[in-house]
């Protein structure tokens, strides 16, 4: 997900989304150890996303 559509979200919305991203992580971690992850950006890119959302919680 870009910064320019986080950016538009409230406080609330950022929240939900940042625990959806952590939980998403952590079900592509199990699968990860069960079988040969299929698309290995996917946890590089959830985990920016993770941290744009964090960036952005600390300055509201």
């Amino acid at each position: 997900m870009k910064a320019k559509e986080l950016k538009v979200k409230d406080k609330n919305e950022l929240m939900e989304l940042l625990q959806a991203e952590r939980q998403k992580i952590l079900e592509l971690r199990m699968k990860s150890h069960q079988s040969k992850p299929k698309n290995v950006k996917e946890a590089r890119e959830i985990k920016k996303t993770i941290a744009r959302i964090l960036t952005l919680l600390k300055h509201i």
